[in-house]
């Protein structure tokens, strides 16, 4: 029997490209899709903003009152996925700067995830047994408002010189217990090419680290990053995982699809961490349809993590029940590969808690109660 093979690949067709903003219609398309022209075109000022969306009287008044404390930043890309004429767009509602920002609690810290008081050298967070955070820029294309290292993130004077490099490669490699380093900062890949393959370099070189992660928002701001030179790169060092930080559908666009192609084709493990945000992703709906198309861009949906108790970052912050509300609606009702783990970082360095639904309704000496995702029970008796 002869099977006629259907070979066009039309899942990418499945992801749009949102047009540009009027303001950078005319740029050529070498430029625009320049990653280092993207950096150099951020917005920064309201006065650019004002030129691609609507501004509020809100987020003027929050521009003026935060960006000496946090800077604004933005690519066109990024800003290319706003709506300009909706002050709850999910993409503007990470990226402009709203008066929520302003609002200090006294529970909220500046450092809440005790990284500084776990570096045993500068850059260098050491909080579990066999792997460290390695912070290596202080830059993001994308200055996301609920960042959790706004003391650091887009503060030049928090720059990882070359020094504080060379002496956090020398921590990791005398350190014998480390097997794994996160390679973050700030943004991983607002590194050049070089550095970064200077830092895998001498990494591979050590034979106690069996794997590094490339901890990136790249491939959702500024998918142009991923070069084809930048990912044959990354095959020399295998094995590679990257951690990226999808937080809604709108982010997953043809572009992004490619990027992320990219490093999958090149042999990379991609995996995503949502944070859980109020008015952004707080809907079990939103969470499955990102889940699903991370899937289809070879994307593993990671991580929900709970909202940080960052300074200024309140308004973003839910209920621990809308996370566990959302993992009860994802699992049994799709696969279990579009399930993540959702998880609180706790604050003062208690690390990674996950957090899941009741699921075990009583258990009897040996004899167990389950219930499942429709709410039926069950029984299994152990041996």
């Amino acid at each position: 029997m002869a099977f006629n093979i259907v070979t066009k690949n039309n899942i990418r067709d499945r992801f749009v490209s949102h047009p540009r903003p009027a303001l950078w219609k005319d740029t050529d398309s070498k430029d625009w899709n320049n990653w280092i022209w993207q950096q150099q075109k951020r917005i920064k000022s309201m006065d650019v903003l004002e030129k691609v969306i609507h501004v509020t009287d809100e987020e003027r008044q929050a521009f003026a009152a935060s960006h000496e404390q946090f800077n604004m930043g933005i690519t066109p890309y990024y800003a290319s996925l706003i709506d300009p004429n909706d002050p709850n767009c999910p993409i503007r509602l990470q990226s402009v700067p709203k008066m929520g920002e302003l609002t200090i609690l006294d529970t909220e810290m500046e450092d809440p995830l005790a990284e500084e008081s776990n570096m045993p050298v500068p850059g260098i967070t050491h909080r579990y047994p066999d792997r460290v955070l390695f912070y290596t820029t202080h830059n993001c294309p994308v200055y996301c408002r609920h960042c959790t290292r706004k003391r650091k993130v887009s503060d030049p004077s928090s720059s990882a010189a070359n020094q504080q490099l060379e002496d956090g490669l020398a921590y990791i490699e005398r350190t014998k217990q480390i097997r794994d380093v996160v390679i973050s900062g700030g943004d991983a890949l607002s590194n050049s090419d070089e550095r970064l393959e200077y830092i895998l370099s001498r990494l591979r070189a050590m034979d106690h680290i069996e794997v590094f992660r490339i901890a990136t928002r790249n491939l959702v701001t500024l998918p142009q990053r991923v070069t084809d030179n930048f990912a044959k790169m990354l095959t020399k060092y295998h094995p590679v995982f990257i951690h990226t930080h999808f937080n809604h559908p709108k982010e997953c666009t043809q572009e992004a699809f490619d990027a992320c192609a990219k490093l999958a084709d090149a042999g990379c493990v991609i995996n995503n961490q949502m944070v859980l945000l109020k008015g952004v992703n707080d809907d079990p709906k939103i969470v499955m349809e990102l889940n699903h198309k991370l899937l289809m861009m070879r994307v593993r949906p990671y991580y929900i993590f709970q909202c940080d108790m960052s300074q200024g970052i309140s308004h973003f912050r839910t209920p621990i029940e809308v996370g566990l509300n959302i993992i009860e609606h994802l699992r049994g009702w799709t696969s279990g590969m579009a399930v993540p783990h959702f998880v609180v970082d706790c604050p003062g360095g208690g690390g990674k808690i996950p957090l899941l639904p009741e699921y075990v309704v009583k258990r009897e000496g040996k004899k167990w109660t389950f219930r499942n995702y429709q709410k039926k029970e069950f029984v299994y008796n152990e041996p």
